[in-house]
C-alpha cells in the first residue's frame, strides 16, 4: 500500500488531500469494490498524519458513498451501483425544478427519445415487449378519475422502453428525467382533454413499431409524440407555472 498512500507533503488541507488521494486510488481502480482498506493506524503512518485529518477525510468519503465504515470490520471500498447515480440526478432535478428545467428536458426528451425508440426496436426482448404491453393495458383500463396512476403508468412506459434498448447508460441518464414526468403530465391530463388518448394512441404505435423491429418508425412516431408534448407545453402548461 506504501505506493498509494505516501507522505503528503502539500500545506493545503491535510483531510481535502487524503480524501482526495483515497478518491484517486478508487477512481483509477488500484484500490476495487469490496476492497478492504488498511487500518487507521496505518493509513495515519503512511500519509504521515495525524487521526483527526485522516478521520475528517474518510468521514467524507463514507458520507458520498465511496466507502463504508464498519465497526469491527474497517473500511471497505463500496459497490457503486446504477441506483447511486440516478439517485444523486433525482435529488438535483427535485432542487431545480421550475418553468426552465421543464423546458430544457422536454428539450432533452426530443434529442434522446426518437434515438432510444428506434435501439429499442432493435434490442427488444420478448420480456421487454410483454412489459411494455402490461404498461399499455394498464393505461386503458385505468379510470380516467385516476390522473396519478395515468401519468405512473406513462411514465413506467418510457422508462422500459429505454430498459429494452440494453444500454445502462441510457437508463442512468433518463430515468431521473422520467421521475420528474408524473409532476409535469399531472397539469397536462388535468387540464387538456383528450391529451391521454392521444398519447395511448402513439405509445400504442411506438410498441407495434419496436414489436416489428421497425426502427424507422418507432423513431419517427416518437418524434410525433414529443412535438406533441411540446405544443402542449407552449399552449398550456406554462400558464400554469
Amino acid at each position: 500500500m506504501d505506493e498509494l498512500f505516501g507522505k503528503i507533503r502539500i500545506s493545503q488541507t491535510l483531510s481535502q488531500k487524503i480524501e482526495r488521494k483515497i478518491e484517486e486510488a478508487i477512481r483509477q481502480k488500484k484500490l476495487v469494490a469490496g476492497a478492504k482498506l488498511p487500518s487507521e493506524k496505518e493509513l495515519c503512518e503512511s500519509f504521515a498524519v495525524s487521526r483527526t485529518a485522516l478521520r475528517e477525510a474518510l468521514r467524507r468519503l463514507s458520507a458520498r458513498g465511496l466507502i463504508v465504515i464498519r465497526k469491527g470490520s474497517g473500511m471497505i471500498v463500496s459497490e457503486i451501483k446504477i441506483e447511486d447515480a440516478i439517485n444523486s440526478l433525482n435529488l438535483y432535478y427535485d432542487l431545480k425544478f421550475d418553468s426552465n428545467l421543464i423546458t430544457q428536458i422536454i428539450e432533452v426528451r426530443r434529442l434522446f427519445e426518437p434515438e432510444i425508440a428506434r435501439l429499442a426496436s432493435r434490442n427488444r426482448t420478448s420480456e421487454d415487449l410483454k412489459l411494455l404491453k402490461e404498461n399499455l393495458a394498464e393505461l386503458t383500463k385505468c379510470d380516467p378519475d385516476n390522473t396519478q396512476l395515468e401519468v405512473d403508468m406513462i411514465n413506467r412506459f418510457h422508462m422500459n422502453l429505454s430498459k429494452a434498448t440494453g444500454n445502462p447508460i441510457i437508463i442512468i441518464s433518463m430515468e431521473p428525467i422520467y421521475s420528474l414526468l408524473p409532476r409535469m403530465r399531472n397539469l397536462i391530463y388535468a387540464n387538456v382533454e383528450g391529451e391521454k388518448e392521444y398519447t395511448l394512441r402513439l405509445q400504442q404505435c411506438i410498441l407495434d413499431a419496436v414489436e416489428a423491429q421497425d426502427d424507422q418508425k418507432a423513431y419517427q412516431y416518437s418524434v410525433e409524440l414529443l412535438e406533441r408534448n411540446m405544443e402542449v407545453y407552449v399552449k398550456y402548461f406554462k400558464s400554469f407555472l
